[in-house]
C-alpha cells in the first residue's frame, strides 16, 4: 500500500522526519537519477544504495515515477531553506527587499559550496533539464517558477521596476546563475584558484563578491528605470 503522503506537496520532508528510509530513498534516488539518468537507474540499485528493500519503494511512493516526484518535492522544500523562501512575501521597503537579496545570494553561495547534497541535487535537475520530456513541466512549476517569481518580485521591490518585466526576469536568472556555477563549474574553479576544496572562509569571500555584483545590477537597474 503507497504512503498516502507520497504524492502531495511538501511531503518528502514531512515524510523524512517521520521514517529515515523514506528519506534515505530520496537521496539515493537523487544521487542515481542525476548520475544515471531516470531510466538508468533501476529500483533494485536506488534500495540498494539505501540499505532498503526494493519493496519499500512501491510502499513509500507507489513507485519509480512518485519516487522522481518525491525527488523534485524534496527540492522545493530544501530550496525553501536554502534560499530562504518559505513563506516570504516581498515587502515594501526597498532596502529591506535588497537585504533579502542580499540574504538569498549568501545563503545559496553557503550551499553550492557544500559537499554531496549540492552536487546531488544540482546534477538531478541539471540532467532532468538537458533530457526535457513531460517531467520538465512538473520540476519547472514545482521547483523553478515559484522560487523566480518570489525573486524577480523581490528584485522589483527592491528597485521600483515591474516584478514581472523581461528585465526584472533576465536579471534574476543572471543572478541565480552566478551562484550555480561556483557549484557547476567547482573543477575548474578549485583547479584554477589552487584550492583543494571551497572553504567556509573561501564561501565568504564568493559571497561577498556576488552580493557586490547584486548591489551594482540593482543600482543600475534603479538608475536606468522610467
Amino acid at each position: 500500500m503507497a504512503d498516502p503522503d507520497a504524492y502531495s506537496p511538501g511531503a518528502a520532508a514531512r515524510a523524512s522526519e517521520r521514517n529515515p528510509t523514506r528519506d534515505a530513498l530520496v537521496e539515493a534516488a537523487l544521487h542515481l537519477f542525476g548520475h544515471k539518468g531516470f531510466a538508468a537507474a533501476s529500483t533494485r540499485e536506488i534500495a540498494a544504495r539505501a540499505g532498503a528493500n526494493v519493496a519499500a519503494i512501491a510502499y513509500h511512493f507507489g513507485g519509480k515515477e512518485g519516487l522522481r516526484l518525491a525527488c523534485v518535492e524534496a527540492i522545493a522544500h530544501h530550496f525553501d531553506e536554502v534560499l530562504l523562501t518559505d513563506g516570504v512575501r516581498p515587502p515594501a521597503n526597498p532596502v529591506a527587499a535588497r537585504q533579502m537579496l542580499e540574504a538569498v545570494v549568501r545563503s545559496g553561495v553557503r550551499f553550492m559550496a557544500s559537499g554531496a547534497p549540492a552536487q546531488d541535487v544540482v546534477t538531478f535537475l541539471l540532467r532532468e533539464v538537458t533530457e526535457g520530456g513531460p517531467f520538465l513541466d512538473t520540476l519547472f512549476a514545482r521547483v523553478l517558477e515559484p522560487r523566480h517569481r518570489l525573486l524577480c518580485a523581490l528584485w522589483g521591490a527592491a528597485t521600483g521596476t515591474e516584478a514581472e518585466a523581461e528585465a526584472t526576469r533576465l536579471a534574476v536568472f543572471a543572478m541565480m546563475g552566478q551562484v550555480v556555477y561556483f557549484r557547476i563549474g567547482r573543477p575548474m574553479i578549485l583547479r584554477r584558484m589552487g584550492w583543494q576544496e571551497v572553504t567556509p572562509d573561501a564561501a565568504d569571500r564568493i559571497a561577498a563578491m556576488l552580493v557586490a555584483n547584486l548591489n551594482a545590477a540593482l543600482d543600475a537597474t534603479e538608475r536606468t528605470k522610467p
